[in-house]
């Protein structure tokens, strides 16, 4: 027998958390929020995305089959972040390793439960695991990189009699090991999972991230925006749908506005306005058939 195949696997080594259904608040991933990890269009993106800031180096590859991790499917990770950082207050023991249904996950993060929200969900989650991301962020050595998946491997859960029961994903240890740091975990609003525009949900994780609770909020130029984006849309239309948006005004618990500058770029400014900052937990979407638990 070869050394590797005396290896033990990965899910081996890790203790299986079984998700805990509830309304608890929404957590996210600050690094996700303020960098450009995820395609923000709904059509499939193959082109990487090439990333630098000073010390910051970000490369997020593709592969064909699939195309890149989108955020909407960064709803998942939002789910995993919440469920590790609720157990974790409880006093329950988390893993990178979690057994749940697919109807927890859609419930939680506001979708349907039809079965093509079940297909768009698994579909969601091949694009995690074969998006491969390298980063410098979080690392102790100068030039050093970490490269990940989003999700290590996943897997239908299947019962004795081979009748699936629900999922089973592991996470990247990157994303895990923030997740378990207060400093780098920030709850944002519920209202977040009803935008349905790939840029108005980047920009709300962009103004939480940067904007918070301050009075006097946060301000960024057009151009280090659209570089933080790492959308593939021309600057020129880029400003024009930042602009379409602050018209609408939709992210909630944030006024934004535009200030033009005689000879320089336009400003995107952002402040808090609703003083209880977060609405509070919906209702569960409920079904009569429960697809999630017979995927």
């Amino acid at each position: 027998m070869s050394a590797r195949s005396r290896q033990p696997s990965e899910r081996a080594q890790l203790d299986l958390f079984h998700a805990v259904p509830g309304e608890f608040a929404p957590r996210d991933a600050q690094d996700l929020m303020a960098y450009p990890f995820f395609s923000l269009a709904k059509s499939k993106r193959v082109a990487p995305i090439d990333f630098k800031a000073g010390d910051i180096t970000i490369r997020v590859e593709a592969v064909p089959d699939h195309g890149m991790a989108t955020i909407w499917d960064a709803d998942i990770l939002i789910w995993a972040a919440s469920q590790i950082v609720n157990a974790r207050d409880a006093g329950l023991r988390t893993s990178r390793l979690m057994a749940t249904t697919p109807y927890e996950i859609l419930t939680y993060v506001g979708r349907g439960v039809s079965m093509r929200d079940y297909q768009r969900l698994k579909a969601a989650l091949d694009r995690l695991q074969s998006t491969t991301v390298a980063t410098s962020i979080r690392q102790p050595a100068e030039g050093r990189r970490h490269r990940f998946s989003w999700i290590n491997e996943w897997q239908e859960r299947t019962d004795r009699d081979g009748r699936p029961i629900g999922v089973e994903l592991i996470l990247p240890d990157w994303f895990y090991r923030a997740v378990l740091d207060d400093a780098l975990v920030l709850t944002i609003d519920r209202a977040y999972f009803d935008l349905t525009g790939g840029l108005e949900r980047w920009l709300y994780r962009i103004v939480r991230k940067h904007g918070g609770r301050q009075s006097f909020g946060w301000s960024f130029d057009f151009g280090h925006l659209h570089q933080k984006s790492g959308s593939l849309s021309p600057l020129k239309h880029f400003a024009y749908d930042l602009r379409e948006i602050v018209k609408r005004q939709p992210l909630p618990g944030y006024r934004l506005t535009i200030e033009q500058q005689p000879g320089g770029p336009d400003i995107l400014s952002f402040v808090a306005v609703d003083p209880t900052f977060f609405t509070p937990p919906r209702p569960r979407r409920k079904s009569a058939t429960r697809f999630g638990d017979k995927l």
